[in-house]
């Protein structure tokens, strides 16, 4: 009855502290204590780790740190890409921003006032390397997690607050961790949400990013979500396969994506229906197969990587309100690929227009530049 009041009436940092009386000296299981997440990550690195032994930081060869980074290239893009929002809003919280690979590899820290030889770009923050950490844990089960002062296994990481949440690529492996964190303080605000958040936007930029040659569908149930980490994103092949989801689209869809599932199985729209949406700026209405009603809007991405797609590489005056509209398709029926597509919209448009580029940049919703490169790029196909 002592152990249970005091598991309701204690702190989290002295909850910590009887959790690792009972593990390390009387070898008993402290459930209740702290979280399933440490202490299966306890029992993992008890097994790695002789006990009494201090922390020796592990940072990884130069040429495995030059061999990862370049690996990881598509993944720092995306954390650059909303990096300076991130920062901004940590800015005066003491909080530092950690990206690792999904090894547990540090890949970016950003600056502060901490002791510089704890965490530094090449650190192995894995749990064969560090014993229990919130990007340690991640690595190791894909699972959010948050670990704080005692629950590290390593007495000289008692100082540090982490929360970390996991960053998944278009084939659904874990790509990278992002961790949060603090030194001798608490954190300021609920660190778990924004993490995932952030996370979520991070992984959204890079699932884009890495869809090659694919028309990638952003819908929800309001169009006010879209843009934000709520939105729900999907990727579709040229037959029309589903090449990926996110985890908002496997929520709105209603269940994971089966091996081969076109968009008419999941969807209950083809590509007939879902092309021509790529020349409208705006969200269209559509009732999907469950009968949920969603906004959606739907670009074809390019294979230029980050950046490439069309409704995001307009300037801020080409995508302002009174510039004249693409004509939607009449009957538009599937195309062989979605490249014979895109170089159709276009042709139809700059026909529509005159063969004037400009506004058929505008129509389309893409710079001049994307317009330009894509004409050279057809020409180089053949069309």
């Amino acid at each position: 009855m002592d152990a249970l009041q005091q598991c309701f009436s204690s702190t989290s940092a002295e909850r910590a502290v009887q959790a690792r009386r009972q593990f390390f000296e009387a070898g008993i299981r402290p459930s209740g204590l702290v979280s399933e997440a440490v202490i299966q990550s306890w029992l993992r690195s008890h097994r790695q780790h002789c006990p009494g032994r201090r922390l020796a930081l592990a940072p990884v060869s130069p040429s495995r740190l030059h061999a990862t980074l370049e690996r990881c290239r598509g993944l720092l893009l995306a954390l650059q890409h909303e990096l300076p929002t991130l920062e901004q809003a940590l800015a005066g919280t003491g909080t530092r921003v950690m990206l690792t690979d999904d090894k547990g590899i540090v890949l970016h820290v950003s600056p502060a006032s901490m002791r510089p030889r704890d965490e530094r770009v090449g650190l192995n923050m894995s749990e064969q390397a560090m014993g229990t950490t919130a990007p340690g844990i991640v690595a190791a089960t894909g699972q959010a997690c948050t670990v704080t002062n005692g629950e590290h296994y390593f007495d000289e990481l008692h100082a540090f607050r982490c929360a970390a949440a996991p960053i998944r690529d278009v084939h659904g492996r874990l790509a990278g961790v992002l961790n949060l964190m603090v030194e001798e303080q608490h954190f300021s605000f609920d660190a778990s949400p924004v993490v995932g958040m952030y996370a979520t936007t991070i992984e959204n930029t890079l699932l884009q990013a890495q869809s090659h040659e694919h028309l990638v569908l952003r819908f929800q149930v309001t169009p006010a979500l879209l843009h934000t980490p709520l939105q729900a994103l999907m990727g579709v092949a040229a037959d029309g396969r589903i090449a990926w989801m996110n985890g908002i689209a496997t929520q709105l869809v209603g269940r994971p994506r089966p091996d081969a599932c076109s968009t008419l199985d999941l969807l209950g729209l083809d590509l007939s229906r879902l092309l021509p949406l790529s020349a409208q700026p705006a969200p269209a209405p559509l009732r999907l197969a469950g009968g949920l009603g969603v906004w959606m809007q739907v670009h074809l991405q390019a294979s230029r990587g980050l950046g490439s797609h069309l409704d995001t590489s307009a300037t801020e005056d080409e995508t302002r309100p009174g510039v004249i509209e693409a004509p939607a398709i009449a009957e538009a029926q599937p195309l062989a690929t979605l490249r014979e597509h895109s170089a159709q919209l276009i042709r139809e448009t700059l026909e529509q227009h005159g063969g004037n580029v400009s506004q058929s940049a505008r129509a389309l919703g893409i710079s001049r530049g994307t317009l330009y490169r894509r004409l050279r790029g057809g020409r180089d196909e053949g069309f």
